[in-house]
């Protein structure tokens, strides 16, 4: 008998029961539904939402494997084992079977915590609540994995996505009803909950944590800790676009983000308007400041400095700016959805993540904050623009009539 007819039977066996819900989402999940509709007037369309979510997913992968081979490069290079790479994207000394292990034995198990808590906790509350269960986390399961340091402990993990699920999301009621990205709110709980793994310069290179304080200790800062910190930073603008950089899993390949926010855009999935009005609110931030250190209003002596001297569009390659924008701005939930919304929302996004990178020298990765500010304030902005659309309509219309 085949899998499709055994999990056909179960499912007819438990319809109506508390595990309905679990068996239909094995089911659908695999194969095709085999509901139909009957009756009435319906708009037929080749997506549905598992398959708008496995297109986010699939935009992402490249970031999850190029993840795994710089987790196991920047290891080695930490610890003085090879040289940097010299030859760009296609390196032999990247794309290594050694870099790719021990990155797929770090990584892996962060997507199985992933998925594996979070799923769970899907899976019992449509149990307990008797309603089918969502693919909304099927992109948050995938998200989580990449937005956190490498050496994050699996418990802390569990723990994080365990709160962000239920306080994050289903107590609004589940997919479609959450005001705050799921992913952004179990990476803020880390961040605040468990500071030190969060943050710092031990935290970003397999490895640092363990042998932190021995004499042959990895050092592994991020660009921005080290802008932070007013220290020189010793890699190329090359580097920083093609991903050669310590960072969170799968934030640090601007070109591999770029590609997939191409891919969202053409599959219509991202809003090009928040992606592009992210970058401009960045750039005019950047700019700002690169003007107020050229105009002598700050000096190499500020604990500012640094960060505030970055070249405007150094700030686009650097931190998750990039990652955030496309994949988590985008969040067609907790973001905006006018269009006029959209261009305000993105802008803000960009021009609050630059702003609080330089003025938190403790954090100075801003965009997971300003994401989560403007998630807030999307609904606001929104009911404003309609606001404005109905008083210029009621305008023309009182023209008319006079």
């Amino acid at each position: 008998m085949s899998l499709k007819r055994r999990l056909h039977i179960l499912k007819r066996k438990y319809r109506g029961s508390k595990m309905a819900p679990a068996f239909n989402a094995i089911h659908t999940f695999l194969f095709l539904p085999d509901e139909t509709t009957h009756g009435g007037t319906h708009i037929k369309a080749a997506d549905d939402l598992k398959r708008t979510m496995n297109t986010v997913i699939m935009a992402m992968v490249p970031c999850l494997i190029f993840g795994m081979f710089n987790a196991g490069y920047q290891h080695y290079l930490a610890l003085g084992d090879i040289e940097a790479v010299s030859a760009g994207f296609l390196s032999s000394e990247f794309w290594t079977l050694d870099n790719f292990l021990v990155g797929l034995i770090k990584i892996l198990p962060l997507v199985v915590v992933s998925y594996g808590v979070g799923l769970g906790i899907e899976f019992l509350f449509a149990i307990i609540k008797k309603h089918e269960v969502e693919e909304g986390y099927l992109v948050t399961g995938m998200l989580v994995p990449l937005i956190v340091p490498v050496d994050i402990p699996l418990w802390m993990l569990a723990v994080a996505v365990a709160f962000g699920v239920v306080i994050g999301k289903e107590v609004f009621g589940g997919t479609g009803m959450n005001i705050l990205n799921p992913a952004l709110t179990i990476r803020a709980f880390l961040f605040f909950a468990y500071p030190t793994w969060m943050s710092g310069d031990k935290v970003w290179v397999h490895g640092a944590v363990e042998r932190a304080g021995t004499p042959d200790a990895i050092s592994g800062e991020t660009i921005l800790g080290s802008l932070a910190q007013n220290n020189e930073v010793s890699y190329s603008v090359m580097d920083m676009f093609l991903g050669f950089i310590p960072g969170s899993v799968g934030e640090t390949s601007a070109l591999l983000i770029l590609i997939g926010g191409l891919f969202l855009i053409f599959t219509k999935i991202g809003s090009w308007r928040i992606m592009l009005s992210s970058v401009l609110g960045a750039i005019a931030m950047g700019l700002i400041f690169n003007w107020v250190v050229d105009a002598g209003v700050i000096g190499s002596g500020s604990k500012f400095y640094g960060l505030m001297n970055t070249v405007w569009w150094h700030h686009l390659l650097i931190g998750g700016f990039a990652f955030g924008t496309v994949f988590m701005a985008t969040d067609p939930v907790t973001a905006s959805q006018t269009n006029k919304g959209k261009w305000i929302y993105g802008f803000l996004v960009g021009f609050i993540s630059i702003m609080i990178r330089v003025f938190n020298p403790a954090y100075p990765e801003g965009v997971m904050l300003a994401i989560l500010l403007m998630n807030v304030f999307a609904p606001t902005i929104d009911h404003y623009v309609v606001q404005g659309n109905v008083k210029k309509r009621m305008k023309r219309l009182k023209a008319k009539t006079a």
